[in-house]
This record gives structure tokens, C-alpha cells and sequence, in this order.
């Protein structure tokens, strides 16, 4: 279990992890090694880098982009062990590689990794148990440690590697904070502003030497409007889905249905001028070409992803996970709308927001700049301002350990029409410690929530117990389907 310094690249972490390894996970000793990251761009990366350290006939991606002949010549080659050490995205987890000596997950928080079919499996979950059965080791590594990976640290079997302090201090950028009371001295209205005099100036000062990137959560221009006068959030008429603006001078359109709603007036006071709620990529980078003439603007997101970037000054703006690699890194990272991240009602919103700052932040030179736009205070900020992933892990775990949360509880979420839930929870023969909480209705029409929670201990009898039921449904093919999941990422 590692949490990587900032700067240091991970690709050649895992490249020497593969090398060093004293146990025979490596291609000289026979054994086969198996390195899992979230996306496309990430096994392009990481392919480039360890065919530069090992044999490159040993390097093999498996990825379903690749085409189905080359990747079935692939999969014969992993199963011949031809191919000693496999690249792969989520479905790769699964791959056959013949005598296994190391199973390596890259950043297992990246929501990419959890499987979205039934039986939802977890690649850090599903490497874990093959590294048993089959003997092997595993490396879990990125830039922060997840609360399912303190877990496995708390429980013994794994052990956290970590840099001294002070190696980790030589490689941190300096990060800034709005709202410190030395800001707030200066500038005011830096709480309110989405770009602070603090981050202009910082951004100024480092496009003298190199590109800067700009982090905004959201993609699109405008993905949520509302009332200019009363403020009400605007809707379609025909869905009721929200109303966004995908650029300037655009008539406003349905985020859900797609209709466009040229005539837009407010249901509540009438009104048909709109405002922001929330700005995306699109708009940021409008703003910031405005705002620093003569400057080129890259974007990368759901347009179009952009892997690398030159060492020419340019103000990169790019949503969380489509950060593109700058050569010799970025002068300065500006982490916009980050309260956006933090106010989200999600289990996870606070580990997410310190995973995305902290991957941004690590594109960073060691003599770069960082400036976070959210409240200084919070637990995730003060992470990032220490370079402490695992002290907030540690105060994470303790929390939903007081609040019985996953991973320090078994939870699972039954989703359905009521009477669905009603009729399997009537079939269920549930252990006496276990809790159920709601129904609460989601937002599908007549689609609700219902919860069942059991301590750590009683969690595999209540995943047999479930699928008990539902193999009985299943063979009835009743009508009102129930789908259940064991610990979602999504469980608020």
C-alpha cells in the first residue's frame, strides 16, 4: 500500500516494483505480473514506460479498444505465458496470467475500477482475493490511501510504505488556500470570488515559465441555469430535468431529454433571464482567454482528451481525470469550484476531492504553485496544504467507524419498486445484529432504497442470504425487479 510523494511518476514506481522485487514477480524469475489502472490513456502511459524498463516482447495490454482479433491474440499469449508482465483496465482483473507473482491496482479510488453489471466487482476487492488463492503479492499505489485500503492496513494484511517527511516537503508545491486571513486581508472578496486575485496573480507569474493548469470539476459551459430574479433552479418543461447552456449565445437545453427550450420562462415568477449555477470547463476557458490575452488555451475533458502538453507557457483547463502530462510539469495548478466537490451529498465526496487535488497538485514541479478554491478548514484542504494522505485516511476511517459506514460495516443497498422490496425483505431471514434503514424513495419514479447493515463479521452471511433470495426470485421471474449491491461507491 502506497501513497506516492507528489512529482514522483507512478508508472516508474510500478517499473522498478516489477524490476526490484525480491519474491520472483518479475520476468526473469518466470512469475507473471498484472498491473490494473482505470483508463485508456493510463495503460498507453504505462505500457510506454515499462516497455522502457523491461523486454518489450513481455509488456501486453488488454484493453477492448485494441479490436477483438488482436485482443483474443493477446489473451492467447497471457494464457501461453508468453506475455509475463499485462496492462489493463477494469476487465483485465479477470486476465488468466499464467504463475502470477504480483497484482498491482493503480489509484484504486478512480470509481472506474468498480464494475457497473452484476455481480459488481471491485478490481482492488477481486486482486485481493486472487493474490491469496494464487500466492502472490499486491501493490495497491496512488496518490492518497483509501478508506478500504486503511482497512486492509488496520486488519494486517498490509502493510502502508511511506516517504520520510522531509523527502516528501523537497517534492510538495507550495499550495495556497483562499480564505486565510491574510487573503482575506488583501483581498476581501477572494471567499466569493470563483477566480481570486490570489489565483490570477499566481497564474500570471507562473505562465513566465511554464503552462499552468486549471482544474474545474464540471465539464460543459454552462451545465446548470437558473433564474436571474428569484433564483429558482431551471427546469424542462417536458421532463422536469435540469436546463444548461452548451455555449455563448445558445439557447438553453434539457440535460436529460435534450429538448431545446428557446423560450425559457420561469414557472415561479415568470422571468426568462437565467444565471449561472455552476460553470464548466467550456465557460472557464472562455473566461480565461479574456483574461489573459495573447495566451494559448488548451482544453481536455469529454470533447476530447489531450494525453501531453509542451513546456510552453498555456493555461491548461481540464476536468478531474484528463489532467494531460506537462513536459517537466506544470508552474502552477489552480483547483477551481472545490467547495462544489466538497457540498456533494456522497459517502466519498471528501476522499474524492483530496484524490482528484492531489493527482492534479502532483503534476506540479517541486518549485510550483498550487491554489485551492474552497474552504481552508476542511479536512481535505488541510490534506492537501500538508501532503497527508494518510492522516486523513486515518481521521476518515475513524469516522465511519463511529457512524458504522463501509468499509467498517457491511452495507447493502437494495434498489426497486416498494413493493419489490417489500415482497424479498418478507423472504429475507436476516441476522439479529443487522439494521435496516428506510425505505427513501430515489430519484427514478416509484424506485426506492432500502439499506441493511451487519458489522464486518456477519457480512458473508448476509451476501449468501441475499443471493439466496434472489436466485429464488430469479427462478420465479417476478416482475418487480430488486437489484442489490454489497457496499456501492454510491450508497447516499
Amino acid at each position: 500500500m502506497i501513497a506516492t510523494p507528489p512529482s514522483l511518476s507512478i508508472a516508474e514506481l510500478v517499473a522498478q516494483a516489477i524490476v526490484r522485487t525480491r519474491n520472483g514477480a518479475t520476468h526473469d524469475h518466470g512469475k507473471s505480473v498484472l498491473v490494473v489502472v482505470p483508463d485508456h490513456r493510463d495503460v498507453d502511459h504505462f505500457v510506454h514506460v515499462l516497455e522502457t524498463a523491461l523486454p518489450a516482447d513481455c509488456v501486453t495490454r488488454l484493453t477492448a479498444d485494441v479490436g477483438p482479433a488482436k485482443r483474443y491474440r493477446h489473451w492467447l499469449s497471457i494464457v501461453r505465458g508468453q506475455s509475463r508482465v499485462v496492462v489493463g483496465t477494469r476487465a483485465a482483473m479477470f486476465a488468466p496470467v499464467c504463475e502470477p507473482g504480483l497484482f498491482v491496482i493503480v489509484d484504486d479510488g478512480d470509481d472506474l475500477h468498480a464494475e457497473q453489471h452484476a455481480p459488481y466487482p471491485h478490481v482492488r476487492e477481486v486482486l485481493a482475493m486472487r493474490s491469496i488463492g494464487e500466492s502472490a503479492g499486491m501493490l495497491v499505489i496512488g496518490r492518497v490511501q483509501t478508506c478500504e485500503g486503511e482497512r486492509l492496513v488496520r486488519s494486517g494484511w498490509a502493510r502502508s510504505i511511506t516517504a520520510d517527511r522531509e523527502f516528501v516537503r523537497s517534492l510538495s508545491p507550495r499550495v495556497h488556500t483562499v480564505g486565510s486571513d491574510a487573503e482575506l486581508e488583501r483581498d476581501p472578496g477572494a471567499v466569493s470570488a470563483r477566480l481570486p486575485s490570489v489565483a490570477l496573480r499566481t497564474a500570471r507569474a507562473a505562465l513566465e515559465s511554464g503552462p499552468v493548469l486549471v482544474q474545474v470539476p464540471r465539464a460543459g459551459y454552462l451545465p446548470v441555469v437558473a433564474c436571474q430574479n428569484c433564483r429558482e433552479v431551471a427546469h424542462c418543461d417536458n421532463c422536469h430535468g435540469p436546463l444548461r447552456l452548451t455555449g455563448a449565445g445558445r439557447a438553453p437545453m434539457c440535460g436529460w431529454c435534450g429538448t431545446v427550450r428557446a423560450q425559457h420562462v420561469c414557472a415561479a415568477c415568470g422571468s426568462s433571464a437565467l444565471r449561472a449555477v455552476r460553470t464548466g470547463a467550456g465557460r472557464t476557458a472562455e473566461e480565461l482567454g479574456r483574461a489573459f490575452p495573447g495566451i494559448q488555451v488548451i482544453t481536455s475533458g469529454r470533447e476530447g482528451v489531450v494525453s501531453r502538453v509542451s513546456a510552453k507557457p498555456a493555461l491548461v483547463v481540464s476536468t478531474p481525470g484528463a489532467e494531460p502530462i506537462a513536459e517537466g510539469g506544470y508552474s502552477a495548478a489552480l483547483l477551481l469550484d472545490g467547495d462544489s466537490l466538497l457540498h456533494r451529498v456522497d459517502l466519498r465526496s471528501d476522499e474524492e476531492a483530496l484524490r482528484r487535488w492531489m493527482n492534479a497538485a502532483s503534476l506540479v514541479k517541486p518549485t510550483g504553485d498550487v491554489v485551492i478554491m474552497a474552504d481552508p478548514a476542511h479536512a481535505s484542504v488541510q490534506a492537501v496544504v500538508r501532503w497527508d494522505p494518510l492522516g486523513f485516511a486515518h481521521a476518515e476511517y475513524q469516522q465511519r467507524t463511529v457512524a458504522h459506514l463501509p468499509p467498517t460495516s457491511r452495507v447493502a443497498a437494495l434498489d426497486g419498486p416498494p413493493r419489490g422490496i417489500d415482497q424479498l425483505m418478507g423472504e429475507l431471514e436476516l441476522p439479529e445484529v443487522a439494521e435496516v434503514l428506510g425505505p427513501v424513495p430515489l430519484d427514478e419514479p416509484e424506485r426506492v432504497r432500502l439499506i441493511i447493515r451487519v458489522p464486518l463479521a456477519q457480512g458473508a452471511a448476509l451476501a449468501k442470504e441475499l443471493h439466496r433470495v434472489q436466485s429464488v426470485r430469479s427462478a420465479r421471474k417476478v416482475a418487480d425487479h430488486v437489484v442489490v449491491r454489497i457496499d456501492p461507491l454510491n450508497l447516499i
